[in-house]
């Protein structure tokens, strides 16, 4: 083989293993709502825990791999930390899949629509 077919090659590789890493961290329903959820908005562990049924525990640790991958942001504002999504890569990619599953559903009400709403800001 010659250099540049292995330059591609390897390139290629990079590139199937970086979205296997994001398919594996997304591969979480708790994990996708917190990507749903901030969307639009920064929101703290208590306000979270307010929409999505789990624990503090456990959304905690949702949270710290997703800040740790570089999915979300943070900032501190007197004791509370607040999570805002960062990765405009992942919002696209969860916009996709959102619309896509909503089109092939045979349930898709209007309320689903209207969250689905929220993504377009993200369309290219």
């Amino acid at each position: 083989m010659n250099d540049a077919l292995l330059d591609e090659e390897g390139s290629a590789d990079a590139i199937f293993e970086s979205a296997a890493e994001l398919f594996g961290l997304l591969s979480s329903p708790i994990r996708l709502q917190i990507i749903h959820i901030l969307c639009d908005c920064e929101m703290n562990v208590t306000q979270l825990l307010e929409v999505i049924d789990t624990t503090q525990p456990n959304i905690s640790q949702h949270l710290s791999l997703l800040y740790r991958t570089g999915v979300l942001g943070r900032k501190k504002n007197g004791a509370q930390i607040y999570y805002r999504l960062k990765s405009k890569k992942v919002a696209l990619l969860c916009k996709t899949v959102w619309l896509s599953s909503l089109a092939t559903s045979s349930n898709a009400d209007s309320r689903h629509m209207d969250i689905s709403s929220k993504y377009q800001n993200l369309v290219p």
